[in-house]
């Protein structure tokens, strides 16, 4: 039987805008408006609007929810003040990535787990599972919000003329409550495009007059709807993973470079510790394979899946690539092996459809903006 996909609270107000929708995890969501290229663009020079209401959000409250965070987690919950956020990753026993998420502390035993589409029922059920015994509530939270984002350099000024909260102090990675054009919200300073940024969490009632009075503050410097397509050539360029294709069950945090966000140093065991500590052994002495960066040479675009290729051997895999708006050419994300992962290396290519196109390799991301 097939399921039909769920739609957001903005659905409508997509297809009215000549969206092409796609079914992304389970959601209908909009792919593009126009042109993909335009709408990457004007994030990078001016700002775009998505919707994100398909992310997964999972409260956890009560006076043991921190030691359920740092149990179930890698990273060190505890140490995250009121108002601030924590990006970090859910693993399994044997150290695999289960999910990467960002953890917003609410309140002083209010906790708010943002999971990624695709994972949000897998990651409910594991911190449910991982909260047996502990003083805490987990709760499903996914229907109360719908989510939008703002970002790109002018974010700042369109959300400043729409509230009094205090923008100017709002850190990276940290969230205030607050009204935006008159709609309760959670004001985040977080983002997954490379540039500044903001994501309201809303009651889903309130998304289409928050997306309207965005519009229209933001008609005047260039904001423009902006949909999935251009979200994965930002992040893309900004050299930010994909669940399910950077980061999955069989890599580590340590695998995929990431390994800074696991915390060895806080007060209690945690799941996969064990594997972990295994695994930044390995990633310290003989690392297998490094993600890194590629450019093209040429014109043409590699795919996930695509193998890396140097001296006639195989000796990685593209897990992301996409044409570059920014760049002006082809670039991918790859894990390949050590002795070919320096910034320069030469002689790397990708077989792309049987032929070997040249490939620079590079340090990522590839695009960072300007303080």
């Amino acid at each position: 039987m097939s399921t039909a996909p769920r739609l957001t609270a903005l659905d409508a107000l997509h297809r009215s805008l000549g969206a092409t929708m796609t079914d992304f995890a389970g959601w209908d969501m909009p792919l593009r408006y126009a042109s993909e290229r335009e709408e990457h663009l004007a994030v990078r020079t001016k700002a775009g609007l998505f919707d994100l209401s398909h992310m997964g959000e999972i409260t956890l409250t009560g006076p043991e929810a921190v030691k359920v965070l740092d149990y179930a987690l890698v990273g060190n919950i505890s140490t995250v003040g009121v108002g601030r956020a924590r990006y970090t990753h859910i693993c399994v026993e044997d150290g695999g990535i289960l999910d990467d998420l960002i953890v917003y502390r609410l309140g002083e035993t209010e906790y708010m787990v943002v999971a990624n589409a695709s994972n949000a029922q897998v990651v409910l059920d594991a911190l449910t599972e991982r909260a047996a015994g502990f003083d805490a509530e987990v709760r499903d939270d996914r229907d109360a919000y719908a989510l939008i984002a703002v970002q790109g350099p002018e974010s700042p000024g369109i959300l400043a003329s729409l509230t009094d909260a205090d923008l100017d102090g709002l850190k990276y990675y940290a969230g205030l409550p607050g009204t935006v054009a008159g709609v309760p919200a959670l004001i985040a300073r977080t983002g997954y495009t490379g540039e500044d940024g903001f994501e309201l969490f809303v009651s889903p009632e309130h998304a289409v007059e928050l997306w309207q009075a965005l519009t229209k503050a933001g008609e005047g410097v260039g904001l423009v709807p902006a949909g999935l397509s251009c979200r994965d050539t930002l992040r893309l360029e900004a050299g930010m993973p994909l669940y399910g294709h950077e980061l999955t069950t069989s890599l580590t945090p340590f695998d995929a470079g990431l390994g800074r966000v696991v915390k060895f140093d806080k007060e209690v065991d945690f799941v996969g510790r064990a594997a972990l500590e295994a695994a930044a052994e390995r990633a310290a002495t003989n690392p297998p394979r490094k993600l890194v960066g590629l450019i093209a040479e040429g014109r043409r675009v590699p795919r996930a899946g695509f193998p890396v290729v140097a001296d006639g051997q195989v000796i990685g895999e593209v897990t992301s690539g996409a044409p570059s708006p920014t760049l002006g050419k082809p670039i991918a994300m790859a894990y390949v092996d050590a002795a070919h992962a320096a910034p320069g290396t030469s002689g790397v290519g990708v077989d792309i459809r049987g032929t070997h196109e040249a490939y620079e390799v590079v340090a990522l991301p590839f695009y960072k903006r300007q303080k």
